[in-house]
């Protein structure tokens, strides 16, 4: 449960796979691309690309639904949401560890806008010091036995692109790997 990469400096109203795309697309950004054969995992408003997987749409996802008797995945796909779900509850739990322990990334207070990304990259780095040297953190320890409630987000994929193949044919091939 740690952040791997920080980018501050969007406003909240942003839309998530704005702020994704501008990250991964810039390469002054040195966004950590995923290596050949291995991606990250993505909600299913993002493009099913190279070294992205998004969940398949219109198939049960949440881990909550697959609760309950009779109500386990049917079919490859919902199987495949379902593992696909277990991996993001822990990007939410993180999210969930780093609101909690740092009330001011809930409300920000009205710093200029050039200090708050240091406000939130500095939260982000003590989140990942205390859970490197503090291993059994009461925060961490409550939100990992916890499920998140996902909200997923249609996102938009316009915009350009410097660093990833965002092409039919890069779409192809990993929707042929998710399948």
């Amino acid at each position: 449960m740690m952040f791997t990469f920080v980018y501050a400096g969007w406003e909240s109203t942003a839309n998530d796979s704005r702020v994704f795309l501008d990250a991964i697309t810039r390469s002054k950004n040195k966004f950590p691309l995923p290596k050949e054969g291995e991606y990250y995992v993505v909600d299913s408003g993002f493009p099913c690309t190279m070294g992205f997987l998004p969940p398949f749409r219109g198939e049960r996802y949440h881990l909550q639904e697959y609760h309950g008797r009779g109500r386990q995945p049917r079919g490859p796909k919902e199987l495949f949401n379902y593992r696909h779900s277990s991996p993001r509850n822990v990007i939410e739990s993180c999210f969930g560890v780093l609101k909690a322990r740092f009330q001011i990334l809930k409300m920000m207070p009205p710093y200029k806008q050039s200090r708050q990304p240091l406000i939130v990259i500095a939260c982000c780095t003590l989140h990942n010091f205390i859970r490197k040297w503090a291993q059994n953190d009461v925060m961490f320890t409550q939100w990992e036995e916890e499920e998140q409630e996902i909200e997923d987000e249609e996102a938009s994929t316009s915009g350009s692109n410097n660093s990833i193949d965002l092409s039919d044919e890069a779409a192809i091939a990993m929707a042929a790997y998710r399948n």
